[in-house]
């Protein structure tokens, strides 16, 4: 992807425009081939002027988890349970459609602020049903875990096999009921 220069005068670099950049470095790529030299011809510029707008590639590689994380959109619903299915049914599709990203989130956490805005209406949600913060975080950050950790075991860094889809759906499927299911009936939430 490289965006078209006028001659004689640098182009504007936006953060969001970088960042999508990245995404689709890493997206076609993979997380090794993301440098900075490599982003800086994606974007048709030197690498050298993406320092502007981050430090290192440490930084880019935490605005990549953030906006991956931060594009998850879910419905919250009637119930706790409802609403968290659908976080985690969201997360795992934005997991599966950014499969090379995928250890990145496993191993870069995101940013405190972003992940709370990103889960506040399942917060509110655990709080209009009576159930305190700490348990609401416990369960939350459970089903989070267990939904990246699911994707990484089916995808591990590389695009999903269809043939084992059906599976990895069931199984999927499977594992989040019966988190919601225990967390209900024990108390945590």
């Amino acid at each position: 992807m490289t965006l078209p220069r006028k001659p004689g005068r640098p182009p504007l670099l936006h953060r969001d425009d970088i960042l999508a950049a990245a995404v689709a470095v890493i997206d076609a790529e993979g997380l090794e081939a993301l440098t900075m030299r490599r982003l800086g011809a994606a974007l048709g510029v030197a690498a050298m002027s993406l320092y502007r707008h981050f430090p290192n590639r440490d930084a880019v590689l935490s605005g990549v988890v953030a906006r991956l994380t931060t594009s998850t959109s879910y419905a919250v619903r009637d119930a706790w349970a409802v609403s968290l299915r659908s976080f985690a049914v969201a997360y795992r599709r934005m997991l599966l459609d950014h499969p090379r990203a995928v250890a990145l989130l496993a191993t870069h956490p995101i940013d405190a602020g972003t992940g709370l805005g990103l889960v506040a209406p399942l917060f509110e949600q655990f709080a209009a049903e009576g159930i305190d913060q700490e348990h609401a975080i416990t369960v939350v950050q459970s089903v989070a875990v267990f939904t990246l950790g699911h994707v990484l075991a089916q995808v591990g860094g590389e695009p999903p096999d269809p043939a084992t889809a059906p599976f990895y759906d069931a199984w999927f499927d499977a594992g989040l009921t019966a988190m919601l299911r225990g967390f209900a009936t024990t108390g945590e939430a």
